[in-house]
C-alpha cells in the first residue's frame, strides 16, 4: 500500500496545473455521514437547509446541509412495511409544495402479500420538525407488481403543483406482458395526479388536462406519458420546466427522454433509437425518440440526474448531469438549441444510485454500496491537492440497477490511460482479479479514483 500511495502522489503531481486554473472535482459532501444503501436525496422548500436521504431498506434520514455535520436523525422508519431486496424497497420521496404549512410528504415503496408498489402521504410531527408521524399514512395508489424488478420509484412535484410518479414495465425481461404499451395499465408509465383534491373513491383527482382524462376506452386517466421500460430517475429543470427522464435499457442501449404529455416513448417496440420487438422493420409511427442514447460499451444502467442550476460549478450550468450505475461514468449533456452535445466528466468507481440537489440547487449524488454522498464542484489545482485523501483500501463493486453487466471480460474494452495511470490501473486490476473478478473504471481526477467501500451485490434493473 505504501508503494501505491507513492504512485498516487506522483500521479497528482504529474497531472497538476496552474493554481489559477479551475477543474471539476468530486468531493465528499458529508464526510462524517454514511447511509445504508441510499437511493434518493431530497429537500423540503421550507428554508431550513436540511437534506433527507432514503435508505432502500425503509428508513428516511434527515440532517443539516453542512459539510461538517456530525450526525443524522431518523425521520421515518417504515422498514417493517417495506419489501426490500434487489430493486424493491423504499424508493422515492417528495415534499408537498406547501410542506412548510401543511407538513405533507409522499413516498413510494414496495411491499408484499401481494407484491405491489404503494404511493402514500405522511405528515411531519407537530412537535418535532425532524420526526414524521408514522401513523399518519394515507395511501394514494397501490399498483400490483408482477415481478420483482422494474419498479420505477421516482415521485416529484411539478411546477403545476401535480405529483408525477414513475413506474417501470413490471419487470422480468423484454416486458413480456407489453405493459408499457397497454394504456389500461399503470406500468411502464409516468403518471400525473392532483393530491390536493379527491375524486370519487380516490384519495387524489385526475388533472383535467391529462391526455386520457374522461376517456371511454378504459385507459388509465392518471397516465401522463407511456412506452417506458424503467424510468428510475427523472427531474424537472426549474428554469425551463422541461421534464428529463433516464430510462434504463434492456440489452444494448440506455436512453434519455424529454417527457411530454401524452407521448409514447416506444418501449417495447424500441430500445433507444433501435428496434427491439420486433428486432427489425418495427413500426415507429407515433413514437417519440430519445434525445440521447449510449451503448453498453460505456455504461450498463443509466441513473438520471438534473439540469445544473447551482453556483459551485459554473461550467455545468444549463447542462443535464447524469451517470451510470454499472460503469460509474458521469456525463454532462448540453441540449442547447435542441442539439445534444455529450461530455464525459468523470469515470468513477461509484455505484451511482441517485442524484439530488439541495435548496441552493447544488448537485449531489449517492454511492450506493459505499453509502456516501458526493458533490461536484470547481476548484483550483491548489485546492484539489489540499482536499485529496488517499484511501486505505481498494474494493470494487457490482452494479444497480442492472445486474450481471460488469464482468472481468470487460477488462479488454478499457480505454487507454496515460502511463502513470497504467501503473495504478495494474494494481487495481490485480486486486480485482484476485477478489471479485469485476472491474470498475476509476476516476483519475479525484484521488486517482480509489474508494473505501463494503463488498455488496444487489439486484439488477
Amino acid at each position: 500500500m505504501r508503494a501505491l500511495k507513492n504512485i498516487l502522489i506522483t500521479a497528482v503531481i504529474l497531472t497538476s496545473c496552474k493554481s489559477s486554473d479551475t477543474q471539476l472535482v468530486i468531493m465528499p459532501a458529508f464526510p462524517n455521514l454514511s447511509f445504508e444503501y441510499p437511493v434518493d436525496i431530497q429537500f423540503p422548500d421550507d428554508n431550513t437547509n436540511r437534506l433527507f436521504v432514503l435508505s432502500q431498506p425503509g428508513v428516511i434520514y434527515v440532517f443539516e446541509n453542512r459539510s461538517d455535520v456530525a450526525s443524522k436523525k431518523v425521520f421515518l422508519d417504515i422498514s417493517s412495511k417495506v419489501l426490500y431486496g434487489g430493486e424493491q424497497g423504499l424508493l422515492g420521496l417528495a415534499f408537498h409544495p406547501y410542506y412548510k404549512t401543511n407538513g405533507y410528504f409522499y413516498i413510494d415503496y414496495t411491499t408484499d402479500n401481494p407484491r405491489r408498489t404503494i404511493v402514500s402521504r405522511f405528515r411531519v410531527s407537530a412537535d418535532d420538525p425532524d420526526k414524521a408521524e408514522p401513523s399518519s399514512e394515507t395511501i394514494l395508489l397501490e399498483v400490483p407488481q408482477p415481478y420483482s424488478n422494474h419498479n420505477g420509484g421516482q415521485i416529484v412535484f411539478g411546477g403545476d403543483g401535480y405529483l408525477y410518479i414513475s413506474f417501470g414495465d413490471g419487470g422480468s425481461a423484454g416486458d413480456p406482458q407489453n405493459n408499457a404499451q397497454n394504456l389500461q395499465s399503470l406500468l411502464g408509465k409516468i403518471l400525473r395526479i392532483d393530491v390536493n383534491n379527491r375524486q370519487g373513491n380516490l384519495n387524489y383527482s385526475i388533472p383535467p388536462d391529462n391526455s386520457f382524462a374522461g376517456n371511454s376506452n378504459g385507459y388509465r386517466e392518471e397516465i401522463y406519458a407511456y412506452g417506458l421500460r424503467n424510468p428510475w430517475r427523472f427531474s424537472f429543470d426549474k428554469e425551463t420546466n422541461r421534464l428529463w427522464a433516464a430510462d434504463v435499457g434492456q440489452n444494448t442501449w440506455e436512453e434519455i427522454d424529454l417527457i411530454e404529455k401524452g407521448k409514447n416513448y416506444g418501449w417495447r417496440t424500441m430500445e433507444g433509437f433501435h428496434c427491439y420487438n420486433p428486432s427489425h422493420n418495427c413500426d415507429t409511427t407515433g413514437l417519440t425518440m430519445p434525445i440521447w442514447e449510449y451503448g453498453h460499451d460505456v455504461g450498463y444502467s443509466i441513473t438520471g440526474g438534473y439540469v445544473y442550476r447551482g453556483s459551485s460549478a459554473a461550467s455545468l450550468i444549463g447542462k443535464y448531469i447524469y451517470g451510470d450505475y454499472g460503469s460509474g461514468n458521469i456525463w454532462a449533456l448540453d441540449y442547447t438549441n435542441n442539439t445534444p452535445q455529450n461530455t464525459l466528466l468523470f469515470p468513477t468507481v461509484h455505484n451511482i444510485s441517485t442524484f439530488g440537489v439541495d435548496q441552493n440547487n447544488e448537485l449531489l449524488f449517492a454511492s450506493y454500496a459505499q453509502g456516501k454522498l458526493y458533490k461536484i464542484v470547481e476548484q483550483t489545482a491548489v485546492e484539489q491537492t489540499e482536499n485529496r485523501e488517499t484511501p486505505s483500501e481498494i474494493i470494487l463493486k457490482q452494479n444497480f440497477p442492472n445486474l450481471d453487466r460488469v464482468r472481468s471480460s470487460e477488462f479488454a474494452r478499457l480505454s487507454p490511460w496515460t502511463p502513470i495511470r497504467d501503473l495504478v490501473r495494474d494494481e487495481v486490476t490485480r486486486r480485482a482479479e484476485s477478489s471479485t473478478g469485476v472491474w470498475r473504471p476509476f476516476n483519475p481526477n479525484y484521488a486517482i479514483g480509489f474508494e473505501t467501500c463494503p463488498r455488496h451485490l444487489v439486484g439488477g434493473k
